[in-house]
């Protein structure tokens, strides 16, 4: 069984829609995950936030349009005057059941209800469709079997018990449609996997059954060596470890979500990264297979700051990081890059949703700094102990750039660096000039 999921751009249109049916409908048997149409989550969130401040007037105002472009939708979708009925019908219901949400008793659960609704709207559209076109197919509910537990981390277990339960009672049918994104929690509350989960959703449902290939559909052709939004004449990148494009997905690369790996990896599962509107190109194939090459990909993390703790009591002393440490792990807050020296340690990350508890925590041990508006640069490639020759060219090519922060030694396939995001485009460009020159 192969997983093929589906960003939001490529269905973020009836015609991009309508271009999924020849790569989802033969004879192969596979789950389609879906994201929301594109644009679709950020106007469900506006709703949310109008909402959450009282303005119910004008969260029914947005409510409204946002309904009025799925109508549309429906007229360009559709082909009979039936599938048009059921699907004016099914919009009509879902933003009904959106606008029924009072201001005075909004909560997160709530939230986290309207903003699956976008998952719910094009999974239950494309199946139509497919309906319309003749093709065998049934619409599985994601709620039916995806779950996080307390941690808010897939509950495997559970997700492949009932998914299988949910799979065996449609054996004749080729394409189940499913929704990326929303699950539910322990409390058995609509949540969700946090924003790029469609990827991540696709990945868990391929480890629950052993598919024999994940597809990420998107609207780039592949893994590109440097950001083509800031450099020109880019490359993609055909094949990849699973260790690489994790390197890739978490320091930037954004066609892919950096949860996205973990369970293709646990179960060796290939991953494959498409282009939906070329889909003949070969994109970028992720095995457990591994090519060393002296420089493979650049990619660029932006709002990241660094946290700067200076502490006498450090000098000579064991513990002292371990008391740093807990202070982030009990705040949920991961750490990206950490550098240290006799009496200061620099600390950068890129969730900065408990900062100032954080910050408060950390003065009892020193004098803390802060500077925000930080990016990590990583270049991925052959860094092995014992080679020679790779780093100091990083440097010379980016020389004219103040560096803040260097990560080396911790990944044979990575070396991090911190700049000011000011400094990002011209960094990237001048890494690409120095790096890839020869390829």
């Amino acid at each position: 069984m192969k997983i093929m999921k589906f960003g939001g751009t490529s269905v973020g249109t009836p015609e991009r829609m309508k271009a999924l049916i020849p790569l989802v409908n033969d004879s192969e048997k596979k789950i389609v995950v879906l994201s929301a149409m594109s644009g679709t989550t950020n106007s469900l969130l506006e709703i949310c936030e109008l909402l959450r401040s009282g303005s119910a007037h004008e969260a029914l105002q947005k409510n409204s349009l946002l309904r009025e472009k799925y109508h549309h939708t429906v007229d360009g979708l559709y082909e009979t005057e039936k599938f048009r009925k059921a699907g004016h019908e099914l919009v009509d219901s879902l933003f009904e059941h959106i606008g029924s949400f009072s201001a005075e008793q909004f909560a997160l659960p709530h939230e986290k209800t309207i903003v699956g609704q976008g998952e719910l709207i094009s999974t239950a559209l494309f199946h139509m469709l497919l309906q319309e076109r003749g093709a065998r197919a049934i619409l599985l509910p994601a709620l039916n079997f995806m779950r996080i537990d307390s941690d808010e981390e897939p509950d495997y277990p559970h997700i492949e018990a009932n998914l299988k339960r949910e799979l065996e009672k449609y054996p004749n049918e080729n394409i189940i449609v499913t929704q990326g994104f929303i699950c539910l929690n322990m409390q058995g509350e609509t949540d969700n996997l946090k924003r790029g989960g469609s990827d991540f959703t696709a990945s868990i449902i391929g480890s629950a059954v052993n598919a024999s290939e994940i597809q990420i559909w998107t609207d780039i052709d592949g893994i590109h060596n440097n950001d083509p939004r800031f450099v020109e004449n880019t490359r993609v990148i055909h094949e990849l470890s699973f260790d690489e494009a994790a390197e890739l997905a978490y320091f930037g690369a954004k066609i892919l979500h950096p949860s996205t790996i973990n369970p293709a990896r646990e179960k060796n599962i290939p991953v494959r990264l498409k282009n939906t509107l070329q889909p003949m190109d070969v994109g970028t194939l992720i095995t457990s297979s591994h090519k060393f090459e002296d420089y493979k990909a650049v990619a660029a993390k932006d709002g990241i700051s660094v946290i700067r703790i200076h502490s006498a009591r450090m000098l000579m002393a064991y513990g002292f990081l371990r008391k740093v440490f807990e202070i982030f792990e009990a705040r949920k807050t991961p750490i990206d890059m950490i550098a240290t020296s006799e009496v200061s340690v620099s600390i950068t990350i890129d969730n900065p949703g408990h900062i100032n508890e954080i910050i408060s925590e950390l003065e009892k041990l020193g004098t803390v700094e802060t500077e925000h508006n930080q990016t990590i640069i990583s270049i991925i490639g052959d860094f092995r102990p014992g080679r020679k020759g790779s780093a100091p060219e990083i440097f010379e090519a980016l020389n004219t750039i103040p560096l803040k922060m260097i990560s080396y030694g911790g990944s044979p396939l990575s070396i991090s660096l911190l700049i000011d995001s000011l400094d990002k485009t011209a960094a990237l460009r001048l890494l690409s000039k120095h790096l890839f020159k020869q390829q």
